[in-house]
């Protein structure tokens, strides 16, 4: 037996055994997020329970399951939505209390931008205070009008009039800080010109809201209305309405696209009701686009650092006492990062930013309070050790006769340092890199203060100058999970937008580290030293 174990067999199979569980668990776990979120998608029977006692219950089975503390007893979990007359979106039913069960090919799914969905009939169309019946094969094309009227409100809501806001808001600060001047001809003259601009978008500002009010008004007109589960009817503007489906009669292939329609209105779709439903799409931007600024700001520093320590600094020892602080910095919590970049960049940088170019904005702030650009610093702070100690795993991994063939050939130190080294370290830099965006775009802690918010009413990039504001605030994958699985109103409802976003932040993950993994393979095969 002891001549077994010298032959170190038994520890490969330990090896080999403890990586098929690590990566049976990686696996096991990300099928788990898989069903649990992709699984919402999918167009769910209407089922129409009759209990006991008379009443009617409608809805999607969520949930079966035994009852606690009852031997041989089950229930089952109702969706069924309406929540803004029943007030709860799931309801426990106890299968012995059902005295039939039903999926009538006449119930339909209203799927609803505000309050979820609502389950009933359709029992016809309401304008002018007239009650019409209306065919099913009808619906879509009266859904298209309904739509085209809800993307003329959005554009005329957030570009037309939100330009003449900026403009506005442009406007008035640029006068307020000519007011501050020394009254002169020549400024006098410039404040006559803002006061003429401001009323000419004051008068088209409110052109815009007649035109509003006249499209809401159009597309308030067309009601429909439906024939709840309980007899009663709910009346509700066309217009409120995105999709109306009969799952129920629907095929294989009919569920498919839905299915498809639906994950694409998840990913590039903007979310409403409280983000417990629509889409993700923001949170996405926002989480990539700070990756980026992150890498963009922690590559030079981590590289720079690096170099002086390997390169330029003796053995001495506070060379040895920074190579400690960096190493520990990788062990201090995310948290006081934050809080340092809340002193430091966003009330003494920002601050100071604020007094002496946006004077005229104060006490409102620009730049001296959260944004996309202090939180992708105070992350870059956070995974400068990781980027160090890969650099200078790097550079030490570069033959030293390369760098004595260099010195043979009349270069110079630094010549040699940026022409041979760091080309042959490049591999190693990029791994930094590789682990700082995986780090960084999973952290929630230092965002929290730094710039992250529940619902950014704007992206950091759009069609004003300077096009990309650093200064806004964003939305993060890994902060909306948070915020809809721990801080919904609704939490029975968003579960399934948990698994989801989770699954789309471990793609964007994924997607941004193989970018990555592919360029250091890419350089790893150039500079090889094998070809030398």
């Amino acid at each position: 037996m002891k001549r077994f174990f010298r032959t170190g067999i038994p520890y490969i199979w330990l090896t080999a055994g403890m990586l098929t569980i690590s990566l049976l668990m990686i696996g096991g776990l990300i099928v788990l997020i898989m069903l649990k979120g992709l699984g919402e998608f999918w167009p769910h029977k209407t089922v129409k329970f009759t209990l006991q006692n008379g009443t009617v219950a409608l809805g999607e089975i969520a949930k079966k399951e035994s009852v606690p503390h009852k031997k041989g007893s089950y229930r089952t979990k109702l969706k069924i939505g309406n929540r803004d007359i029943y007030g709860m979106d799931f309801k426990w039913i106890d299968n012995a209390d059902i005295v039939s069960e039903e999926y009538p090919t006449n119930v339909l799914t209203f799927e609803r931008r505000e309050w979820g969905n609502m389950y009933g009939s359709l029992e016809g169309l309401k304008q002018d205070d007239r009650i019409t019946s209306v065919d099913l094969e009808k619906v879509p094309s009266l859904l298209e009008e309904s739509q085209t009227s809800f993307a003329k409100i959005q554009y005329l809501e957030k570009k037309e009039i939100g330009n003449i806001n900026y403009r506005m808001e442009k406007n008035r600060l640029e006068l307020k800080r000519l007011s501050r001047l020394q009254p002169s001809g020549e400024v006098q003259k410039k404040i006559a010109t803002i006061k003429a601009n401001m009323d000419f978008l004051e008068q088209s500002y409110k052109e815009k809201e007649n035109i509003l009010t006249e499209l809401y008004n159009k597309a308030k007109a067309k009601e429909v209305v439906v024939l709840l589960a309980d007899g009663r009817e709910k009346i509700m503007p066309l217009f409120q309405i995105i999709r109306i489906y009969a799952p129920n009669k629907m095929g294989v292939f009919a569920r498919i696209g839905f299915y498809i329609s639906k994950i694409w209105e998840f990913v590039s779709g903007n979310p409403r009701e409280a983000n417990t439903e629509g889409g993700i799409f923001p949170a996405i931007f926002g989480t990539v686009m700070m990756v980026m600024i992150m890498s963009i700001a922690v590559v030079p520093l981590g590289v720079l650092t690096a170099v002086y320590l390997r390169e330029y600094a003796r053995d001495s020892i506070i060379a040895r006492l920074v190579r400690i602080s960096v190493s520990n910095l990788a062990g201090v919590p995310s948290i006081v990062f934050g809080v340092f970049g809340l002193g430091f960049f966003i009330y003494f940088i920002g601050g100071n930013i604020d007094r002496l170019f946006f004077s005229e904005a104060l006490p409102t702030p620009t730049f001296g309070t959260g944004g996309i650009l202090w939180a992708s610093l105070t992350l870059a702070l956070l995974t400068v050790p990781v980027v160090v100690v890969a650099t200078e795993e790097g550079l030490s991994s570069v033959p030293i006769s390369i760098r004595e063939g260099s010195y043979a050939l009349g270069a110079t130190k630094l010549e040699t340092l940026w022409k041979v080294v760091l080309p042959q370290a490049t591999p190693g830099i990029l791994t930094g890199t590789i682990l700082a965006m995986a780090r960084a775009a999973g952290e929630v802690a230092p965002l929290m203060i730094t710039g992250v918010v529940k619902l950014a009413p704007s992206l950091p990039l759009d069609g004003h100058f300077p096009y990309i504001h650093l200064e806004r605030k964003f939305m993060h994958l890994g902060f909306h999970i948070y915020d809809v699985g721990f801080q919904s109103p609704n939490v029975e409802a968003a579960i399934p937008m948990v698994y989801t976003t989770t699954l789309v932040l471990l793609f964007t993950v994924l997607i941004l580290n193989l970018t990555a993994i592919v360029m250091r393979n890419k350089l790893k095969r150039k500079y090889s030293t094998a070809s030398l």
